[in-house]
């Protein structure tokens, strides 16, 4: 009998419109995987054993799904409709498939204006989503605490989106703050002993509002309230170094040398001429091909009247 949370899983996805599949090579000719989750910390799949797809699977589909899944025997059949076509897969059984990657130096730049804490809204969604589509088990303990930052409106795709609104999925209701999210903040402006922070976090406590929540998003930007944001990025750095950092095919690996050897001596130009740089990496998935580039970028730190800004340069070759 199929495991009760892989089926779970497999719901999840079609109630989402999510079904993904990828084909199989030549070393597992009779499996075919279903994207579960992907993203710079996870790549995740279910993996159909002993199947066998007929009909019409449109791979581009975006629309409405309807399935069902029924037992025949020793077998699975899960029939999917996407509109008029239909597509039945046999299998003869289905397992998780995981893997953990290191995400704490990812950047990606899709939006502009501090864009330093638009990188911790994006490495606490995605560790967020780690922990809510795979479970407590995949997450060590520091991450299932700075996981609940993602309820953190000050912080989250409510004040810092690092994605365009067009591609914006929150995974929490907007400008919502959970008690869990507050208490853990709180535990990190004493850490870094600001005082302010810790006052109005209070504040927020007692009256958790969308105006409330929008100052002590400004004052994250500012230098007197540094300490307390880098603290969180250090906090979620260290967290996922205890992940392997993904490792490609040889010739690849061979640019990627090269473009961090030039990140580091620009790093290096730029720290000679008193100025603060930090690297970050956008790479593409390892199981799950796509079409993005490994890119280096470096965040130039500067600061304009009160508050902390970056300029971003991206090495790409």
């Amino acid at each position: 009998m199929m495991k009760e949370h892989i089926y779970e899983k497999l719901q999840l996805l079609l109630s989402q419109g999510q079904f993904e599949l990828i084909f199989p090579e030549a070393d597992a000719p009779d499996n075919i995987r279903l994207v579960y989750l992907m993203n710079d910390a996870v790549e995740s799949f279910l993996v159909f054993h002993q199947a066998k797809l007929t009909g019409v699977y449109q791979k581009d589909y975006q629309g409405e799904l309807q399935a069902s899944l029924d037992r025949n025997g020793d077998r699975y059949v899960l029939v999917l409709h996407q509109g008029e076509s239909v597509c039945t897969l046999f299998f003869g059984d289905v397992t998780l498939e995981t893997h953990l990657f290191n995400y704490g130096r990812t950047g990606h730049f899709w939006v502009k204006k501090y864009e330093y804490l638009r990188q911790l809204e994006y490495r606490i969604a995605i560790l967020h989503d780690k922990k809510e589509y795979l479970g407590d088990e995949f997450c060590t303990e520091e991450e299932r605490r700075l996981a609940v930052l993602a309820e953190f409106p000050p912080l989250n795709f409510c004040c810092y989106p690092a994605v365009p609104d067009a591609y914006l999925v929150p995974s929490y209701p907007a400008w919502k703050v959970s008690g869990e999210a507050l208490e853990e903040m709180k535990k990190l402006a004493a850490e870094a002993g600001d005082r302010s922070l810790m006052r109005w976090l209070v504040l927020y406590g007692r009256f958790p509002r969308k105006i409330i929540a929008k100052q002590i998003a400004r004052l994250l930007h500012t230098v007197k309230h540094a300490d307390a944001a880098d603290l969180i990025d250090r906090k979620l750095a260290r967290a996922a170094d205890v992940y392997a950092d993904r490792v490609f095919e040889e010739v690849e690996e061979s640019k990627i040398r090269k473009i961090k050897e030039k990140a580091e001596s620009r790093k290096a130009e730029l720290e000679r001429s008193g100025k603060r740089a930090e690297i970050l990496k956008e790479e593409p998935f390892l199981y799950a091909k796509d079409s993005v580039e490994y890119k280096v970028h470096l965040m130039i730190w500067k600061t304009v009247g009160r508050n902390r800004m970056v300029d971003v340069e991206t090495i790409t070759r």
